[in-house]
């Protein structure tokens, strides 16, 4: 149920408050993702071994979702054919494997703080990719209000690069800029398959692709050995893939019901907020006017584009 079309009078208040208050929960959550990540490589990890056990927790919870959206929502849902399946496979393997390993792998150079603001780009290169692969014009306003995002990510790149990190912050840059063109893919050509399949199926079903995969990454890359990792690493992992994982997405997914996917995305912006201020707290990053300037830049170019052109979710 789309903002626009939602009942009018008091009936509509309750869906208001309970879809912003989902929408703002699952934003927060999801940005926990990047604070724990950036916490269980205290330990000694690897990207491929952390982001294993966090698929590993993810599995049986999204198999569980997979399987409920099937046989329980409303209205029922036609059976996948071949075609279906091909397409679950390939939003799989750009929306959740390879932009969770490349986020991950990333986080090991950068902060949780820019990590998150490069994420949260996901809309403007949604807009960008529709006019590379569809040819759909970019206004006036757009256009400045993706050079103002970007603006604001430089700026914070800027920072970190001259703090001394230099080659490395480039690295993790170049990668998390590439997870988020991965779920941006995943979000262009998403949105035929969701009206057929439904929004829980294809994400939960597109999830269990992308935690076999990882599981497979680890069995070609590592030993089985390299699973024997700090406890913490495990208890981190596991409120990642509930709290940080899964969790999110079906409090996201509700929020989008209730309030429908504009304000769902426009609420979204309290995500870079929650990490900088989650990164400040539990990692003790640095808390500057070049990052306060930068998120600034970002959240409102961002929210600017949303306004003038079709939001896409964040995660």
């Amino acid at each position: 149920m789309s903002a626009s079309s939602a009942p009018s009078g008091s009936a509509a208040h309750p869906h208001l408050a309970a879809g912003l208050l989902l929408a703002s929960a699952g934003s927060i959550a999801f940005s926990g993702k990047a604070i724990i990540v950036k916490l269980a490589y205290r330990y000694g990890v690897d990207a491929v071994t952390l982001i294993m056990y966090r698929m590993l927790f993810a599995l049986p919870l999204f198999l569980g979702l997979a399987w409920w959206a099937t046989r329980h929502q409303t209205p029922k849902l036609a059976p996948l054919t071949q075609r279906d399946w091909l397409g679950i496979l390939g939003l799989g393997v750009t929306g959740y494997y390879l932009a969770s390993f490349l986020d991950f792998w990333g986080l090991q150079y950068i902060s949780a703080s820019l990590e998150r603001l490069i994420l949260y780009l996901n809309p403007t290169l949604v807009l960008l990719l529709g006019w590379v692969l569809y040819r759909r014009r970019i206004g006036l306003m757009q256009g400045v209000a993706m050079a103002v995002s970007y603006g604001g990510v430089l700026l914070v790149f800027g920072h970190e690069a001259l703090a001394g990190m230099g080659r490395d912050a480039a690295l993790g840059a170049l990668l998390v800029f590439g997870s988020a063109i991965s779920y941006a893919i995943y979000l262009v050509y998403s949105g035929e398959m969701v009206k057929r399949l439904g929004s829980m199926r294809l994400v939960s079903l597109a999830t269990v692709v992308a935690c076999v995969l990882c599981l497979l990454q680890f069995v070609l890359l590592r030993p089985l050995s390299a699973a024997e990792v700090a406890p913490e690493v495990i208890w981190l992992s596991l409120l990642n893939a509930t709290a940080c994982t899964f969790a999110p997405v079906v409090m996201v997914m509700m929020a989008i019901e209730r309030i429908g996917p504009g304000l769902t995305a426009q609420t979204g912006m309290i995500g870079p907020m929650s990490t900088i201020a989650m990164g400040v707290l539990l990692l003790d990053e640095p808390f500057t006017g070049w990052i306060v300037a930068g998120t600034v830049l970002v959240v409102a170019g961002v929210f600017l584009v949303t306004r003038f052109g079709r939001p896409a979710a964040g995660r």
